[in-house]
């Protein structure tokens, strides 16, 4: 594992950020977020360089950031922003961890998050249920289509998680 990255994969609102620090907290790896990596490189939040630049221009940031993890990161575990599975070099970056739930599932956890309204906040997508609902559905299918390891995280302890993903590593 020293050498083995960790790339976890999911929906938004899924749990990769709380996940990751479990993880982290028990196997003592180094953690980074790709959606951190770009808004570092871009020194502007997520949201700003979709309000300006727009979706393509964001896609290119993640495939940067993609090759860069892919040379130069090793025994991390790297948390991905919702879209980031699309990454043609997933597999050369590390073990593919999709961390799945169901839709409502997702919804339940971010809403009796604390702070839960400022999380919703942060995600413009879910703003539009029925929309953020169909995007689900079509990602569902090829989170797991790429992903060594698929863990159902809905209604799970986080310890559970945790060992269930370092077991299969």
């Amino acid at each position: 594992m020293k050498d083995t990255n960790i790339i976890l994969i999911g929906f938004m609102g899924v749990g990769k950020g709380t996940v990751a620090r479990a993880i982290v907290e028990e196997s003592g790896m180094y953690a980074i977020d790709t959606d951190d990596l770009i808004e570092s490189m871009e020194n502007r939040k997520i949201k700003k360089i979709f309000e300006k630049e727009g979706e393509p221009y964001f896609r290119e940031l993640e495939k940067k950031t993609a090759l860069w993890l892919e040379n130069n990161v090793k025994g991390t575990l790297i948390s991905t922003g919702g879209g980031f599975y699309k990454q043609e070099n997933l597999k050369k970056i590390g073990k593919v961890v999709y961390l799945k739930s169901s839709f409502k599932g997702i919804l339940d956890r971010i809403n009796s998050a604390p702070n839960a309204k400022n999380k919703l906040r942060k995600r413009p997508l879910l703003k539009d249920l029925k929309a953020a609902t169909k995007l689900f559905n079509e990602r569902a299918p090829l989170y797991e289509s790429v992903a060594d390891i698929v863990v159902d995280v809905e209604k799970k302890d986080i310890k559970l998680i945790v060992k269930e993903i370092l077991g299969q590593i």
